[in-house]
C-alpha cells in the first residue's frame, strides 16, 4: 500500500507553534480530514483535497481516513494541540481496532504537538514542573461521577491540574461544581490559572486564587491549570510568574 495516514497536532492556535515535521507531513498530503475550525487552519493548495467535519463524529472521521488511505491517498488528520490529548489519535485507532483488519497494516503515523496545556504553563512560568494531571471535564464521553472522583482524588493526591473543557454553555453548573470540590479539598489560597485563546490574538490570562475564582472566569477556550500546595508565585512588575518546585521534603520520622 503506497497511502498513509499521519495524525497531527496543529498546536493552540499561533502559526509558529506547529512542528516542522507536522508541516512537512501537511506538505505531502492530499487530503486532509477533521473537525471544521482545524481543517481551516490549513491553506489550499492545488492537489489538496479538504474534508471538514461537525464536531463529535470523530469515529466517522477516522473511518473516511482510513478508507482514504486504503486506496492509495495520504492522509492527515488534524487536532489542534496534540493529537494523543484528548483528540483524534485514539479516534483513529479506536477506528482500526474494529474496523476491516488490513487497515492494520497500514502506514499510520501520530505527530505530536504543542498542547494548550503546555502553552499555558509556559506563558505563566512552570506550574507544571512536578507531578500533575490532566483531566477533561467535558462529560460528553464519559459520566459526570467519573469526573468528580477524579478531580478529589487528584486534589487529595496534591497534583498541580490542568483542565481542558471547563465550561460550556450546554452545562453551566459543572465547572460551578468543580471549584466547589476543589474547595472541599484545597485550602482557599490554592493558586488557579485562567488562560484563554494562548497563543492566538485574543489571548487572556489571569492568576487568581481558588478563594477568588468564579464559575464565569472560565470558557471552552480557556485552559484551566491548578497548582499543587506547593505551586508559588514570584512577584515582579507586570505579571507574576507560578512555579512548582520540583522537590518535595521528606517527612522526618
Amino acid at each position: 500500500m503506497t497511502g498513509w495516514v499521519k495524525i497531527a497536532g496543529l498546536g493552540p492556535g499561533n502559526e509558529a507553534l506547529v512542528t516542522p515535521e507536522v508541516t512537512a507531513a501537511l506538505a505531502e498530503a492530499t487530503d486532509i480530514v477533521g473537525y471544521i475550525p482545524y481543517v481551516a487552519r490549513v491553506a489550499e493548495r492545488p492537489g489538496l483535497t479538504l474534508h471538514p467535519s461537525d464536531n463529535r463524529v470523530e469515529i466517522d472521521r477516522s473511518q473516511h481516513a482510513l478508507d482514504m488511505a486504503s486506496e492509495g491517498k495520504r492522509v492527515v488528520v488534524v487536532s489542534s494541540g496534540d493529537p494523543g490529548v484528548f483528540a483524534m489519535a485514539s479516534a483513529v485507532y479506536e477506528a482500526v481496532d474494529n474496523g476491516p483488519s488490513d487497515w492494520r497494516n497500514l502506514d499510520i503515523q501520530v505527530l505530536p504537538g504543542i498542547t494548550a496545556m503546555l502553552a499555558a504553563a509556559a506563558r505563566v512560568g512552570a506550574p507544571l514542573g512536578h507531578d500533575f494531571c490532566t483531566i477533561n471535564l467535558s462529560d460528553n464521553l464519559k459520566p459526570w461521577e467519573v469526573i468528580e472522583k477524579r478531580l478529589r482524588l487528584a486534589a487529595q493526591a496534591d497534583f498541580a491540574m490542568a483542565f481542558y473543557n471547563p465550561r460550556a454553555k450546554s452545562r453551566p453548573g459543572k465547572f460551578e461544581r468543580t471549584l466547589e470540590i476543589l474547595r472541599e479539598e484545597c485550602e482557599p489560597e490554592r493558586l488557579i490559572i485562567f488562560a484563554r485563546a494562548v497563543s492566538r490574538a485574543d489571548e487572556a490570562i489571569k492568576v487568581s486564587t481558588l478563594g477568588e475564582a468564579t464559575p464565569e472566569m472560565a470558557d471552552m477556550q480557556t485552559m484551566v491549570i491548578v497548582g499543587s500546595s506547593l505551586t508559588r508565585t514570584i512577584d515582579r512588575d507586570g505579571d507574576p510568574i507560578v512555579y512548582t518546585p520540583r522537590f518535595i521534603a521528606k517527612a522526618e520520622g
